[in-house]
């Protein structure tokens, strides 16, 4: 079958197939189905085309998504999250006073289009879904898709695929727009909760990622907060406490206020798309705001250049460059943005095209993927071996009949690691590197080499700075208190204070830090007037997490989160200020302890980056 086939024309037992494909956004949901022998077509929830990503927990425990979630948003802000995809690594979510898996969130949403499905074809199910995902997810994430969609009750017969490959697909499936073998397209995904790009080559037997890159800090949602703060710059003087409740809303009240104004501010920018200036409603006692395109440009413009300059490199890697390419496509409702493609057409001299609904085109592009393309693996595979005729593209994975994907771990998971870019094969068009050009290859490599050095060193400055005396703990070593040191520390919990207990003064207990003492052992180390530091080492891994999202759900306003790694452990930390107080908890991977740094200084709560930073100085296990 070609690529540019609009129609899947499969048959089971000499009828057409029904198939479905989801693009489970951060923001928005699609799904297109193909049934009947009839072209793809998209499937409407709720009488639109797109259905928020939305997912909302009410008191009887029943998860609400979509429009009906966004609508109960509204009566207790607390219990929703507009963005589940975008903490697909948090493992669960705090909603009011439920914990939810995050799997359990996607799978509702997944479960109310399958139902929607289902109900437009006369009750019969799809006898093949597809599921679309970033190029640069790795098995955990998309072992949590899996896991997600068996939840909702989508069937055995599951395929994934990578984002970019639809969209060059969808891209192909227009006249004029055929993409032949050899040829290459970038893709340039702006969505709503991040940016991503990818040049993506046709092969012989579908389409391949040769190279892909991103910025999970660019998306729809930092332009909103862009805006708003604009807006915040504009009003914020007229009742700075009152501003201040919107932006950290301690009431229902003000968390409905303040959600009004996020959809308000969210609306204003995608007219801005549209129009060269509108108003933003702004709650009393401030006055509406008038905002214009061009200042709205002039916010997001250096973040936008970021992504164009990352698409400029990202081709280079492949040996291309932009004129040399099919294309430019964009994709993800924010690609609407104008200055986007204006931009791309300023730094690459390529203008970049865009066909139908950028929101739409992943979904529907995921139908006109060949079927044959459909590999064993997920991963990238080099092209030069995606070429051979006896080796299928692995542009998509199908769901093994029975397969059970392995429980997802409660605590945070690992950052995804990428794939590199695979080298490019004969065919594909490449440019010999000009001398100026090798030397700048090889001086990344020596800063390259150089890294290595200093990460080499780091580690075993890191070995060295383990307490005397201890192996890294297991889960084992954590399941129960045993002997404490005269600072009040087990050997567990030790490994995560690293060196504060030595140079500070320790007491039993937890102090402000909102966790419970009951549940295990705790000792609290006061750092300074303003800082003190409690660590909890708690009876089971699920205790723990639970108290994590206990003082995770009690902070409000701006958040920072990153990853860390010391003294043998990995885990990931919050940090954000809310009623005067910063707080920063740190967790550890599947082990049992955990952390609270307080600011307890009321007149000066600081910011969440400055109390981060404090963190990572001064308490990072490794580090302090």
């Amino acid at each position: 079958m070609a690529a540019s086939d609009p129609v899947i024309r499969s048959h089971q037992k000499g009828r057409s197939v029904r198939v479905l494909s989801v693009d489970l956004g951060t923001s928005n949901t699609v799904a297109v189905l193909s049934a009947h022998g009839r072209p793809p077509r998209v499937v409407e929830v709720d009488g639109s085309a797109t259905m928020p990503s939305a997912v909302f927990a009410g008191e009887d425990g029943n998860l609400v998504v979509g429009r009906d979630a966004e609508r109960r948003a509204r009566l207790d802000p607390s219990r929703f999250e507009p963005n589940p995809k975008r903490r697909v690594d948090e493992g669960t979510l705090l909603l009011g006073d439920t914990v939810v898996p995050v799997t359990d969130a996607l799978a509702a949403v997944l479960s109310r289009v399958g139902e929607e499905t289902t109900r437009q074809l006369g009750g019969a199910k799809p006898d093949e879904v597809r599921l679309t995902h970033p190029a640069q997810w790795g098995p955990t994430r998309r072992n949590v898709l899996m896991a997600a969609a068996r939840l909702a009750g989508l069937g055995d017969n599951m395929v994934l695929v990578p984002e970019p490959v639809a969209a060059a697909a969808h891209f192909a499936s227009f006249p004029g727009q055929s993409l032949t073998p050899g040829r290459a397209l970038a893709v340039y995904d702006l969505g709503a909760g991040t940016f991503d790009i990818a040049v993506v080559g046709a092969t012989q037997n579908g389409f391949t990622v040769l190279a892909e890159d991103g910025l999970p800090d660019l998306g729809g949602l930092d332009v909103d907060q862009a805006l708003l703060e604009h807006v915040g710059r504009e009003v914020s003087h007229r009742d700075p406490a009152r501003w201040q409740r919107l932006l950290r809303p301690e009431t229902t009240a003000d968390r409905r206020a303040q959600r009004s104004l996020r959809e308000d501010v969210k609306a204003a920018k995608e007219a801005l798309s549209r129009h060269p200036q509108t108003e933003v409603p702004m709650p009393e006692p401030f006055d509406d705001v008038l905002v214009t395109r061009a200042e709205l440009e002039a916010l997001v413009r250096p973040n936008l250049l970021r992504s164009v300059e990352l698409l400029a490199a990202t081709i280079r890697s492949t040996g291309m460059t932009p004129d040399r390419l099919l294309g430019i496509y964009l994709v993800g409702g924010s690609s609407r943005m104008p200055l986007v493609a204006t931009l791309i057409a300023e730094q690459l001299r390529v203008v970049p095209t865009s066909l139908d609904q950028p929101e739409t085109a992943v979904a529907l592009g995921a139908h006109h993927v060949p079927r044959e393309g459909i590999g064993a693996r997920t991963q990238t595979q080099p092209v030069q071996s995606a070429l051979t005729e006896d080796q299928p593209t692995a542009t998509m994975t199908p769901v093994r009949p029975n397969f059970r994907p392995p429980t997802p771990p409660s605590g945070g998971f690992p950052a995804q690691q990428a794939p590199q870019p695979a080298p490019l094969p004969s065919n594909f068009p490449t440019l010999t590197p000009a001398a100026s050009a090798k030397k700048k290859s090889n001086r990344r490599l020596l800063i390259g080499v150089a890294a290595l050095v200093v990460v080499a060193l780091a580690v075993v400055g890191g070995i060295f700075l383990l307490p005397s005396n201890s192996a890294i703990p297991s889960a084992e070593d954590c399941a129960s208190v045993g002997d404490k040191d005269d600072k009040g520390f087990t050997k567990c919990l030790r490994q995560l204070a690293g060196t504060v207990p030595d140079n500070n003064s320790c007491k039993s207990g937890v102090e402000s830090s909102g966790l419970d003492a009951a549940v295990g052992l705790s000792v609290t180390c006061t750092l300074s007037e303003d800082y003190q530091v409690s660590y909890l080492q708690a009876s089971s891994n699920e205790e723990s997490d639970k108290q994590a999202l206990a003082v995770i759900g009690s902070l409000g306003g701006d958040t920072v989160r990153a990853d860390w790694t010391g003294n043998g452990l990995t885990g990931q930390y919050q940090a954000a200020v809310s009623g005067g107080t910063g707080k920063l908890v740190f967790y550890v991977k599947d082990l049992p302890i955990l952390g609270v740094l307080s600011k307890v200084q009321l007149r000066d709560a600081g910011t969440p980056d400055e109390i981060a930073t404090y963190w990572e100085k001064n308490v990072q296990p490794g580090t302090s």
